[in-house]
């Protein structure tokens, strides 16, 4: 397929449409990566929570095996410590929960940005693309053999003034095969397409 015109003023303005929709696509992508550390900057209480809890299980963890050295109540001493580690273990596991749910919204956040920003590329630009390449192409393998097929096709696509530009009544000259009115016809087409009209018109 054929995505650029021939004709340096539509090669221009493609080039320029297309740079636009990536750099709309590349100033959201830098948004969502700037949102996205936003969000993940909320991970701070979590992390000091994952802090906290590992100093006081390792508090604890360490009380409880000095208290084991205590003779008849090391071991009663100890398990009543254990309660701390646990109680330390806790607050790191919801710390670390925390900050994962953090992580998880913030990169959610990212991609619902992105995608809602490509929407307009994926719908509006991409299709556009697609279509003059697919008219492009089908112009460029006909130009040259037949231009019935370009004048038609100019005749269904194309503005009706622009038609009456080349002749009054072109449907009923291109009926009766006014090869001048064809030519003019299918010409037209080319040009709406960015496209060289050949030297010398098919018959």
């Amino acid at each position: 397929m054929r995505f650029y015109a021939e004709r340096p003023a539509r090669v221009a303005l493609q080039l320029m449409v297309d740079l636009l929709a990536i750099g709309w696509l590349v100033l959201w992508v830098l948004v969502a990566g700037a949102a996205r550390d936003l969000i993940l900057g909320l991970q701070g209480p979590g992390r000091t929570l994952v802090g906290a809890g590992d100093a006081m299980r390792g508090a604890f963890d360490d009380a409880a095996r000095t208290a084991q050295q205590v003779p008849l109540v090391g071991d009663d001493l100890a398990r009543a410590l254990g309660t701390g580690t646990g109680a330390g273990e806790s607050l790191a596991a919801a710390g670390r929960e925390q900050v994962e749910t953090v992580a998880t919204v913030a990169s959610g956040a990212a991609i619902a940005i992105v995608l809602l920003a490509a929407m307009p590329v994926l719908l509006v630009w991409l299709p556009m693309r697609v279509r003059y390449a697919r008219a492009a192409r089908s112009a460029i393998a006909v130009r040259s053999v037949d231009s019935d097929l370009l004048a038609l096709r100019a005749m269904t696509r194309l503005p009706v003034r622009r038609l009456l530009a080349v002749s009054p009544d072109p449907a009923a000259a291109w009926r009766r095969d006014d090869r001048s009115v064809v030519h003019g016809l299918a010409a037209l087409e080319l040009r709406s397409l960015g496209l060289r009209t050949p030297a010398r018109p098919p018959d």
